[in-house]
């Protein structure tokens, strides 16, 4: 797709956002473990990742053998720990990236518990032979370093579990602000799920209980139109976006970004609808930051950083190496095209010295099949006029509108 487009002086755009994936597959998954459903789910999202969640569960209920559940990490995760636990065998399957991505260590966790789950290929990847049975539950040890989801997963079939769970975390915990929201889903649901001190969380056994739930917009999805504002306004642009659905007090990991984006110039200022965001004085600029607990808008930050010239430290990215595509890698590829030189540190930290190189003339930046990595670089072309990008369509996955909002702020 090419994205050279004319950028008027002012942005101005009302944009609805899509509702939180992370929220709607967890509220899919707990929904699926009530022993009755009457509520419907209000503003269920509308993407690849939640359909391959409901269409796993359908499957399941529909006795199905084989479940394909995509590139969907999630319901990879929450899905072999909804079937460890619901009679019959099921081969659980994904696309060849997803047979790439690791699931170890919730397996054997899971079969810590009791459960019965073997690799068909290769040994400490999908796809998975899961023979469901009833667990006892118990106390289990899981390292908490590397995906947020397989706690999460782990969390959610609690209740379900004869003697409730206790899951003692080891090491330093990647997205912590995820597992909360996990926490705060449960006990929406009627569980009782809470820390028990830093490392340790109890989730005792019990039906859940269905209750009406809307689900709030999506933060991930926002933090593009944050950078596509910054980059305006340093273009000198003026800002004022309305993105409804947001909330102030949502816990979302992802909402940190209205914090992250104000010393880069943008405001946010809240209403009963979402959020406006407009140009402010930018000051106090953070070039060393944290992603342990929001690694989903490292891509973000990054390409804003860069386009602002400011030079940056990003930590906690670790989690990046193994999303749809190897997220660091891709960014230093990528950026490279547009003339920033970027280096990794280890498998933690991702650095920009201010080092530059001539770019590439009319770049086209390689998307890997990953939906952040085109959405990260389409407010690029603000700057870079000439750029394009590669399979577009990769949106679908998370915000399948995410052009259609974009070009409301082009003069086409």
């Amino acid at each position: 797709m090419q994205t050279a487009l004319n950028f008027p002086h002012k942005l101005t755009a009302n944009i609805t956002l899509p509702t939180s994936k992370s929220i709607s597959n967890r509220a899919l998954m707990i929904q699926a473990l009530c022993p009755e459903r009457l509520h419907t789910i209000k503003h269920l999202a509308v993407c690849d990742d939640t359909e391959h969640m409901q269409q796993g569960i359908a499957a399941k209920r529909a006795g199905a053998t084989l479940i394909n559940i995509g590139a969907t990490g999630t319901a990879m995760r929450f899905l072999t720990a909804y079937l460890a636990i619901n009679p019959g065998e099921t081969i659980l399957t994904g696309s060849e990236r997803m047979q790439q991505r690791p699931i170890s260590v919730l397996v054997e966790a899971l079969r810590d518990l009791g459960a019965d789950i073997s690799y068909i290929h290769n040994e400490g990847f999908p796809p998975l032979r899961i023979r469901g049975n009833s667990l006892r539950g118990g106390a289990i040890e899981i390292e908490a370093s590397i995906s947020s989801q397989y706690i999460s997963a782990l969390l959610m079939i609690g209740p379900c579990l004869v003697d409730g769970l206790t899951l003692h975390l080891k090491g330093t915990i990647t997205s912590r602000t995820y597992i909360d929201l996990t926490l705060d889903l449960m006990r929406h649901y009627g569980a009782k799920a809470e820390w028990s001190d830093e490392q340790t969380i109890h989730v005792a056994h019990g039906a859940y209980e269905d209750h009406p739930l809307t689900i709030e917009g999506d933060w991930s999805g926002a933090s593009y139109w944050y950078e596509l504002a910054a980059i305006a306004a340093h273009c000198g642009h003026e800002v004022e976006i309305m993105l409804y659905g947001l909330t102030a007090d949502s816990r979302q990991g992802d909402h940190v970004v209205a914090n992250l984006f104000e010393p880069l110039g943008i405001a946010t200022e809240y209403t009963a609808e979402g959020a406006r965001l407009r140009n402010c004085q930018p000051s106090n600029i953070n070039c060393q930051i944290d992603f342990t607990h929001c690694p989903d808008i490292a891509q973000t930050l990054a390409v804003t950083y860069c386009i602002l010239g400011i030079p940056f430290t990003f930590e906690g990215i670790h989690s990046l190496r193994i999303k749809e595509t190897d997220r660091v890698a891709a960014l230093i590829a990528e950026l490279r095209k547009l003339g920033y030189v970027l280096h990794a540190e280890g498998s933690t930290r991702l650095t920009w010295d201010g080092k530059r190189t001539n770019p590439i003339p009319s770049p086209t930046i390689s998307t890997y099949e990953d939906h952040r990595m085109a959405m990260a670089f389409a407010p690029a072309a603000i700057y870079h006029k000439e750029l394009s990008i590669e399979h577009p369509e990769v949106v679908k996955k998370s915000y399948p509108n995410f052009w259609v909002d974009f070009n409301r702020f082009a003069e086409l």
